[in-house]
């Protein structure tokens, strides 16, 4: 096993899933570091697909991965297309996992998603309370199949002595976010939502729920720079949260984006769409612990996030 601090430099790092929000951002952050860049594109290769998963890895044989690639979305998504989502992300971690230990990769970090957390654990979320209790009904698949993942780095680690570790990212946003208008997570949804309505002259603007669950919000280049710091001060099989700490209800939220969007009129909520899980606070005294905080607070997050959905939404129409 790899002892700590762990080196970055002059390694081959292998971004899965470097198009998606978080892989994205991690590319960015990577770029800061002297590391040779691997990427490949879904058309090239379907991370589904395990024979070509693994004569990948066996070709480019990466030191460092950071596994990102997923199947992702909302409420509506996860609740939906339950089956995709279970699938798809239960055959990326198997996949990637294991071409990594195959191909001799010196450490791996599986991100996971705070919805492996029980719906009803005692909040702020500490690390220990997966599997503790019953899962949010909506996004049941997307969390089992995340915390499978986990366990599989996990038992990697055990059997093998593979440095493969696990991180549990808060509720993220920022460039590169999913806009779609039904399957996109809150802060994407409400960023179009507004923006829509003061491009029309909309007098009120409605939000999913009855406003009043709490949410945590990272913006999503603090979660790379999270992840740098651990890839390089970690490693343990437990896995590791990253958020900020704090928490706003989506009511109070929605109105930080009305204000970054320059949104004036009216907003009300529709109480007859799911709610979802009524907190999500992580614990993140580890990582405190670990040297490492978000710098970006939310309002002006909020703004680097919206600017990046108008560069987005220009390119689009390019």
């Amino acid at each position: 096993m790899a002892g700590i601090p762990f080196e970055l430099k002059g390694k081959s790092v292998y971004v899965a899933g470097h198009r998606g929000m978080v892989g994205s951002a991690l590319v960015r952050r990577l770029a800061r570091e002297d590391v040779e860049l691997l990427t490949v594109r879904h058309g090239e290769l379907d991370l589904c697909d395990q024979a070509g998963v693994f004569d990948w890895f066996g070709k480019r044989k990466p030191q460092v991965v950071f596994l990102a690639a997923a199947r992702v979305g909302g409420i509506v998504a996860n609740n939906t297309l339950r089956a995709e989502f279970l699938y798809d992300n239960l055959v990326i971690a198997a996949n990637v996992i294991h071409a990594a230990h195959r191909s001799g990769c010196e450490k791996l970090m599986f991100l996971g998603s705070s919805c492996i957390y029980p719906k009803l654990a005692p909040q702020p979320l500490r690390e220990d309370s997966m599997l503790t209790g019953p899962l949010e009904h909506t996004n049941e698949p997307y969390a089992i199949a995340k915390i499978a993942g986990i366990k599989l780095a996990e038992a990697y680690r055990s059997q093998y002595g593979s440095d493969f570790i696990s991180v549990m990212p808060t509720n993220l946003y920022g460039p590169g976010d999913n806009y779609h208008p039904e399957y996109s997570h809150v802060v994407a949804a409400l960023i179009r939502r507004f923006h829509e309505a003061k491009s029309s002259g909309s007098r009120s603007v409605t939000v999913w729920g009855t406003g009043t669950p709490r949410r945590e919000f990272l913006y999503v280049d603090d979660l790379a720079d999270a992840c740098i710091h651990l890839m390089k001060n970690y490693s343990a099989s437990e896995l590791i949260n990253i958020g900020t700490g704090v928490d706003i209800t989506i009511a109070e939220f929605a109105r930080v984006v009305a204000a970054a969007v320059g949104y004036t009129g009216e907003i009300s909520f529709d109480a007859s769409r799911p709610d979802g899980t009524p907190r999500k606070l992580l614990d993140v005294s580890r990582l405190a612990k670990l040297g490492w905080s978000a710098s970006t607070d939310l309002d002006q997050g909020i703004r680097l996030a919206y600017q990046a959905f108008l560069r987005e939404q220009k390119q689009a129409a390019e």
